[in-house]
């Protein structure tokens, strides 16, 4: 029998080894993929700005290199947001796709306030261990210039949110959308307008759950991940 394809995707400057837990626990049941997208865990940087458009180019690179005709996705926070980009412009590569975390909502208020928590200098001074992870994460690449750049993505996204509201009712893929209970970074009420929009969508709230993908349950997710895909 042939496995179905799963493409795990991460989040603003983070990358694919913090989503190796999560291919272990899958691997058995699924054929799955991991990248990191350019200037992301090491890997080189692109031309160009970070955007949530070049990020699903660098999907659709993958999947034309691999010779994969249809993969489903779960992404974890920007992860999701690029895949729900990939539902929407490329839908026939997307089978189903499962988002964690993933803030929806941006405009230029919501853009500063989260632009301003990526200040390399506050984060070398107030939590070092973030930033000598990030360091560690990025290495051979300066996770500075990583921030920099996620900060101008941010920035773009909060002048010109590339999936508006009504882009949800022409995504017809099965859609999971998964929230943990104690994030502090994404709403329920704009995960609720996401979802209310979605032809095929379903909300699964997790417990004892914050942002951070370090702090959810590989275990869980997987069983809510395999309990959608089927």
């Amino acid at each position: 029998m042939n496995m179905q394809h799963l493409l795990l995707l991460h989040g603003a400057m983070g990358s694919k080894e913090q989503l190796k837990g999560l291919e272990e626990i899958l691997a058995s049941t699924y054929k799955v993929h991991r990248i990191s997208f350019s200037g992301h865990g090491g890997s080189a940087f692109a031309p160009g700005p970070f955007s949530i458009i070049s990020f699903a180019e660098e999907v659709m690179e993958f999947l034309r290199s691999n010779d994969i005709q249809q993969i489903n996705i779960f992404g974890y926070s920007m992860g999701g947001y690029v895949a729900m980009y990939l539902a929407k412009y490329h839908p026939k590569k997307i089978n189903k796709l499962i988002t964690l975390a993933t803030k929806f909502s941006w405009d230029k208020i919501i853009a500063e306030k989260e632009i301003k928590m990526l200040n390399a200098e506050k984060i070398e001074e107030k939590i070092p261990s973030f930033a000598a992870a990030l360091k560690e994460r990025h290495h051979p690449q300066n996770w500075k210039l990583v921030l920099e750049k996620t900060r101008e993505m941010l920035a773009g996204m909060g002048d010109d949110n590339p999936l508006k509201p009504w882009d949800y009712l022409t995504i017809h893929q099965p859609v999971l959308l998964m929230l943990g209970d104690r994030d502090k970074m994404v709403t329920l009420e704009e995960t609720l307008a996401v979802f209310k929009n979605l032809p095929n969508g379903q909300l699964s709230i997790i417990p004892d759950t914050p942002h951070p993908i370090e702090q959810s349950s590989a275990s869980r997710l997987a069983f809510e991940i395999s309990s959608f895909l089927g």
